[in-house]
């Protein structure tokens, strides 16, 4: 019998993926690039179809968010980037990290919760088991995730990191994992598209805040020129966060910026 590590470290066969998503999705895999997100982007700009997935085994040059990196050993991690070109406006492409956080959490079931604006808490602890960096050029959205799926204690960036082994999560096995977010995902970007980019309308909003654990919690927010302490109330329509600063003022809605739950 196959260790469920092991199996889960297998090389991903893309085109038996994509056979099962019903033509959906055009899935390729690589055994190593620097980055998903940049080679879609690229592809992207020469004419590449929406729907288009690209899954790496061993990303070297994998970034999230603030530039911070992202390494996985190879076949360890699930990480792969979506390609989209989104039909609804611009401005409402912000609640695409959220639609995919939501997605894969669903994904992964109850012991996954969601801290705003593109990260995955799993299990007891709530530590981060995946990252999501969304980025575009031009006409096309890239859509990446980087999943820790098999990675052992040991093989963790950071002790603030988990797996789904690590967490005895009952599905270790990529391809399934991958199937199963796919459609999901496939689900909530339809619908979204469907009600022109209304979070509300196409229930993408009040999916995601029954999953948010930033939402009620009390927060610090790196803005850069300055920290924001206080409690996260709600998202505005355009998905940003609304946080109410310690010892009073007014509500502020943060686009972007390095949240911490405070403990």
């Amino acid at each position: 019998m196959t260790h469920p590590r092991q199996q889960s470290r297998s090389p991903l066969d893309a085109d038996a993926v994509t056979a099962r998503l019903a033509g959906r999705w055009l899935v390729q895999a690589v055994p190593e690039t620097g980055s998903t997100n940049a080679d879609l982007l690229a592809a992207a700009s020469t004419g590449a179809p929406a729907g288009t997935v690209l899954v790496a085994e061993l990303q070297s040059g994998g970034r999230g968010r603030l530039g911070r990196s992202w390494v996985s050993p190879a076949g360890a991690g699930l990480t792969f980037s979506v390609l989209l070109r989104p039909a609804p406006p611009v401005a409402s492409w912000g609640w695409l990290p959220m639609l995919t956080g939501l997605a894969l959490a669903r994904t992964l079931g109850s012991a996954a919760r969601l801290k705003w604006p593109n990260d995955l808490l799993f299990g007891p602890r709530g530590a981060k088991a995946a990252g999501i960096l969304v980025q575009s050029g031009e006409d096309a959205v890239v859509v990446g995730v980087g999943l820790n799926v098999s990675t052992s204690q040991a093989e963790l960036p950071v002790e603030t990191a988990t797996s789904l082994l690590i967490e005895g999560h009952r599905e270790l096995d990529r391809a399934e994992l991958l199937v199963d977010f796919l459609s999901r995902f496939d689900g909530l970007y339809t619908a979204w598209q469907a009600h022109g980019g209304n979070a509300g309308s196409s229930g993408l909003a009040g999916g995601y805040r029954a999953v948010c654990a930033t939402l009620g919690s009390e927060v610090s927010v790196d803005l850069g020129s300055h920290t924001l302490f206080g409690r996260a109330l709600d998202l505005d329509d355009g998905g940003r966060l609304l946080v109410r600063p310690t010892g009073g003022g007014a509500v502020v809605p943060v686009a972007a910026g390095d949240v911490t739950h405070v403990r």
